[in-house]
């Protein structure tokens, strides 16, 4: 198998994250990790009369975990620090789309994460702590409507 025909499952490390809609262009912004891409089927119970063994379950509607986006802390990052700071002072939630792009050794997208209606949920930081020589590490969750999947 050729290494060029991406035959095997590829590496989870190499991703990009933009936020379209805060500003003229989409801002590219890296974080060391991207968690919550996930969608579940929530479910309805139905009992049947006479059938005591077991219950129905039946779909409802399709929920999305929080996104939650981690990365050092980074001073000089205004447009998504006033996105957030807006929202959580003044309550002006503005919801933006993101696309996360797992990418190839070439750089190109494998596969992409559309998230539609993103807004700030929660934000915080690491613990300070003078007894460890660790990054300061910022949390972005994100609360969205829902994610489309594209391939390349």
């Amino acid at each position: 198998m050729a290494l060029n025909n991406y035959q095997y499952p590829p590496a989870s490390f190499h991703f990009r994250v933009v936020f379209t809609g805060l500003g003229d262009s989409g801002i590219d912004s890296r974080f060391q990790s991207v968690s919550g891409l996930s969608i579940e089927m929530e479910t309805e119970s139905r009992k049947e009369g006479g059938e005591n063994r077991y219950e129905h379950a039946l779909p409802v509607r399709s929920k999305f975990a929080p996104l939650v986006l981690k990365r050092g802390l980074v001073k000089d990052s205004a447009l998504l620090n006033e996105w957030c700071n807006n929202a959580f002072q003044s309550l002006d939630i503005r919801p933006v789309d993101l696309t996360i792009s797992l990418l190839n050794p070439e750089h190109e997208p494998l596969m992409t994460w559309n998230v539609k209606h993103a807004w700030p949920k929660k934000w915080s930081l690491s613990d300070l702590n003078a007894e460890q020589n660790t990054l300061a590490i910022e949390t972005f969750e994100l609360q969205y409507h829902y994610f489309t999947i594209s391939k390349g």
